[in-house]
C-alpha cells in the first residue's frame, strides 16, 4: 500500500486546481471560494518535500502554478485578509521559500515580507505571545506555533538577521504555561486573560489534550529543530521536542501505533484514532531521529505509527486510493459559539472526513521521511 501513495497523491493533483483543491474539504463543505490559507498551504509544502526527494516535476510544477495564481508580481497576495490578523494564514507563506530558491522570483520574497510585516503587527498577549486571531483575545493554541513561528523562523534564516528570540521566547511560554508535568501532554488553549468561556479562570487553560493541536506542536518543533543553527536555543527546541515525545509515546495504541483524537481518554465511548494528529507525531519522531535530536527509537516508533495509519485509513474506494480517519476541524469559541468548549464530548463530535489535507499533507511528510530514512 505504501508504494501506491505517489499515484495517491498524483491523483489527487490531476483533481484540483487554484479554484478547487481535492484536498480542501472543509472549504468545499461551506461552499467557499478558493483563498490563501493554511489547508493548502499544508499540501503545497508536503508536494515540494515530494518533489525534492523524487526529482518529479509534476509536484513541483503543480506548487509553482498554484501559489503564482495568488501572488502578484509586486508580492501582494490575492484573497489574503491582512485585516483579520490569523495565524493560519500565515502558514501558506512557508512555501514561498524553496519557491524563491528553485525560481529566483522575486514575488515570492516579497509576498514573504508582507506576511512578515503583519506578523510583527499582530496582537500579543502581556507575556507577549501572539494572539492566535483577531477574534480569540489574548489566546495562545498550540496551533499557531506551528502555523507561524516556523514561517517566523526561515524569514529570519532566509532573509532576516537570525534573531531566533521571540520565536524561541513564544515558545518557552507555551511550554510554561500549557504543559500538564503529570500527563506529560500539552494542553490546546491558553488564554493569557483567564475570561474565554473555555477557560479554567485561575490557570487559563482548555480542559483537554486534543491530538492534532499536540501534533501541529511536535512537527513545529522538529521543523525549528532544522532550521535553527546550534546553540542554546536550538538545544532548548530540541529538548522539548525529546520530552514532548517521550510523553506522548505513553498514549499509542499498542497495535497501531496510532493515537487517539483526545489523547488520555482511550477506550472511552466516542473517541477514535485520528490520521491527521497520529501523523504529525510521527513526523515529529521520525524527523527528530533523522536530524540526531532523538534517539533511534523514536524512528522505529514513528514508523510504526506511519505503517498503522496506511493498514488502517488508506484503502482503496471504488478503484481509487482514500485516507479516512481524519477530524475535519476543530477549536475553541469564539464567544458565539459556545458548542466550541473544549470538553471531551466537543472533540469526539467534529466530523471525520476522508482525503482533506490536514491528514493527507501530514501522512506524505511521513512518507518523505520514511524515504531519507531509507536512502
Amino acid at each position: 500500500m505504501i508504494q501506491n501513495i505517489d499515484s495517491y497523491v498524483l491523483h489527487l493533483i490531476e483533481h484540483s486546481s487554484p479554484q478547487r483543491t481535492a484536498w480542501n474539504i472543509e472549504k468545499a463543505r461551506r461552499g467557499e471560494a478558493a483563498n490563501w490559507n493554511y489547508i493548502d498551504g499544508c499540501m503545497l509544502m508536503a508536494l515540494m518535500e515530494m518533489a525534492q526527494i523524487s526529482g518529479d516535476r509534476r509536484y513541483s510544477d503543480f506548487v509553482e502554478r498554484f501559489v503564482d495564481s495568488f501572488v502578484l508580481e509586486d508580492g501582494s497576495i490575492r484573497t489574503w485578509q491582512k485585516e483579520k490578523q490569523t495565524l493560519d494564514d500565515i502558514n501558506e507563506g512557508r512555501v514561498l521559500f524553496p519557491l524563491y530558491a528553485m525560481t529566483g522570483k522575486e514575488k515570492y520574497r516579497l509576498a514573504a515580507l508582507a506576511l512578515h510585516e503583519a506578523l510583527e503587527e499582530q496582537p500579543r498577549t502581556h507575556e507577549g505571545s501572539f494572539w492566535h486571531k483577531k477574534i480569540y483575545p489574548n489566546q495562545v493554541w498550540l496551533d499557531g506555533i506551528y502555523m507561524a513561528q516556523v514561517f517566523a523562523a526561515l524569514y529570519e534564516k532566509h532573509f532576516g538577521h537570525g534573531d531566533y528570540s521571540d520565536i524561541v521566547r513564544q515558545v518557552r511560554t507555551v511550554r510554561e504555561r500549557m504543559f500538564d508535568e503529570e500527563k506529560k501532554l500539552y494542553y490546546h488553549g491558553y488564554d493569557a486573560s483567564r475570561s474565554a468561556f473555555w477557560a479554567d479562570p485561575k490557570t487559563g487553560l482548555s480542559q483537554s489534550f486534543w491530538l492534532r493541536a499536540m501534533g501541529w506542536f511536535a512537527a513545529a518543533l522538529a521543523d525549528l529543530c532544522e532550521i535553527l543553527p546550534k546553540g542554546e536555543d536550538r538545544d532548548f527546541i530540541c529538548g522539548l521536542l525529546g520530552e514532548m515525545m517521550h510523553g506522548v509515546c505513553a498514549y499509542a495504541d499498542p497495535q497501531s501505533g496510532m493515537y487517539y483524537q483526545v489523547v488520555d481518554r482511550a477506550g472511552e465511548e466516542g473517541n477514535y484514532l485520528e490520521t491527521s494528529g497520529s501523523s504529525m507525531i510521527a513526523y515529529a519522531m521520525l524527523k527528530g531521529a533523522r536530524l540526531g535530536v532523538l534517539e533511534k527509537k523514536y524512528a522505529v516508533q514513528g514508523r510504526k505509527t506511519f505503517d498503522g495509519i496506511v493498514n488502517r485509513y488508506l484503502k482503496f474506494v471504488g478503484g481509487q486510493m482514500e485516507l479516512g480517519g481524519i477530524c475535519l476541524v476543530a477549536g475553541l469559541g469564539p464567544e458565539n459559539d459556545r458548542r466550541r468548549d473544549g470538553t471531551y464530548a466537543y472533540y469526539i463530535s467534529e466530523p471525520v472526513v476522508r482525503n482533506d489535507a490536514k491528514g493527507v499533507a501530514p501522512l506524505v511528510m511521513c512518507y518523505m521521511e520514511v524515504k531519507r530514512l531509507t536512502l
